[in-house]
């Protein structure tokens, strides 16, 4: 994700960068190894928000986390470049992707880039473009994903999914 937002789009080095639900922060990460002005990771879990606060300090990098449900985010005065976010699939609890969508093509004056189901394909490109105000939604790639039991919720052993890297650009000149 990192590497085509960075090579592909120039949206990582020299840029405000916010990861959403950073979780242990292994984009925040590759965002401030990737040379970004500054990066802010978010997440509502103080656990993985210390993990990610270690992962930093082993690599000697200055990355700013925030204790935050995506919901309450509240960033007002602090400009942000670029989003990238790894959100939940909305399958446990329906809508969680969207709500990140929203925030994220809220905050970014620049670009979001998300991981999505691609059984969610048509309903991501709608939300975004009619219903968040997005200028442009577009699949980057189709990634396959196995993803292992991790949580109780999770029924079988591991389950293979299907999941688009999208790049949103948001319609920053309607915040102006």
């Amino acid at each position: 994700m990192l590497y085509m937002a960075e090579n592909s789009f120039n949206d990582i080095t020299g840029k405000v960068v916010a990861d959403f639900g950073c979780g242990c922060g292994t984009l925040a990460v590759a965002s401030a190894l990737l040379d970004a002005e500054h990066v802010l990771g978010i997440d509502i879990d103080p656990q993985s928000l210390e993990l990610a606060q270690e992962n930093a300090a082993d690599l000697e990098l200055d990355i700013d986390l925030v204790w935050s449900d995506i919901k309450n985010l509240n960033l007002k005065g602090v400009h942000v470049d670029t989003v990238v976010m790894n959100p939940p699939f909305g399958t446990r609890r329906n809508g969680a992707d969207m709500e990140f969508l929203s925030m994220a093509l809220q905050v970014a004056s620049q670009a979001v880039y998300s991981l999505h189901k691609t059984s969610t394909r048509e309903h991501i490109k709608k939300a975004a473009l009619r219903g968040f105000n997005a200028i442009s939604a577009e699949v980057l790639c189709e990634l396959r994903y196995n993803l292992p039991r991790t949580y109780k919720l999770h029924k079988k052993k591991e389950i293979d999914i299907a999941v688009d890297l999208w790049r949103f650009v948001p319609n920053a000149q309607r915040r102006s």
